[in-house]
């Protein structure tokens, strides 16, 4: 459904280099990574909203350089920023954009709005950060794309919204032909929604995959320091305290000391040593 092979992109002094994925239709992808580490940049790469200085982006098979306008119909975006007219009332704005999509129904925007409870009478720029966001989510689906792009979302959501959006995005792909990709911090939301994960670190890809191998891959493990560097060609990253440390490992099959607590990371545990550790 989607792929990115070897895109780079040089924005001033920052570099997204060499990024390649594959993903089929049915999934949501979490996209993780620190403020900079190139999230955004590569959502507005896939949204056509960037050129790839190298690499090609395909999109249902479709080269994004060579069939743009055939490509942009196939993607919705949910990005920070007013994309729409601030003057005009929601239902305005979606008429007014969704007749350059060929699959827009006022129907499905009509229903997603009520869902979010959003009034179409009310001006745009009246909205509040969140309420801006759930609109571009509800205009998104209602032209019916086949990827999705959510570029931090959720984090303007409140819990009982996350809920909602959450069950949006399952329904979404349900069927097995629609793709998330979904930029976020919160590891609730790559617990409870990511099938797959692209870990970005300043510009370069250090993991892709479905979740479940990734955590396979990986184990935390606390005890006393000196057992802990026995592993020292396994070690990502250690942290010392008091009464012992802890480190993410990788998980080789090799069996682990059994004086030491060994166990599965959480997407939090993994998060956090990686962008301590790697590169």
């Amino acid at each position: 459904m989607l792929k990115l092979l070897n895109v780079s992109k040089r924005r001033n002094r920052f570099l997204l280099d060499d990024i390649s994925v594959e993903l089929q239709g049915g999934y949501i992808m979490g996209l993780i990574g620190e403020n900079g580490a190139g999230k955004t940049t590569l959502l507005e790469l896939i949204a056509g909203l960037l050129s790839a200085d190298k690499g090609r982006i395909l999109v249902e098979g479709l080269s994004l350089a060579e069939e743009e306008a055939a490509v942009k119909q196939e993607i919705g975006v949910v990005f920070h920023g007013d994309m729409f007219d601030i003057h005009d009332t929601l239902l305005r704005n979606v008429r007014r954009y969704g007749r350059f999509y060929q699959n827009y129904e006022e129907g499905i925007w009509q229903k997603y709005a009520a869902l979010f409870g959003l009034d179409g009478k009310k001006r745009y720029g009246r909205l509040s950060k969140g309420e801006k966001l759930k609109f571009a989510l509800a205009f998104a689906l209602s032209h019916q794309p086949k990827l999705l792009l959510l570029d931090e979302p959720a984090a303007n959501f409140d819990k009982d919204f996350r809920q909602i959006f959450g069950k949006v995005l399952r329904e979404y792909v349900a069927g097995g032909e629609n793709t998330v990709i979904l930029s976020t911090h919160l590891t609730s939301d790559l617990d409870m929604l990511a099938d797959y994960l692209l870990f970005i670190k300043g510009g370069r890809q250090l993991l892709y995959g479905d979740i479940e191998s990734i955590r396979e891959g990986f184990r935390m493990a606390a005890g006393e320091e000196y057992k802990l560097k026995l592993m020292k060609d396994r070690i990502i990253h250690m942290e010392s305290g008091a009464f012992g440390a802890r480190a993410l490992v990788r998980n080789t099959g090799r069996p682990f000391d059994a004086a030491l607590k060994v166990w599965e990371p959480s997407m939090e545990e993994l998060m956090y040593f990686m962008e301590k550790g790697e590169g």
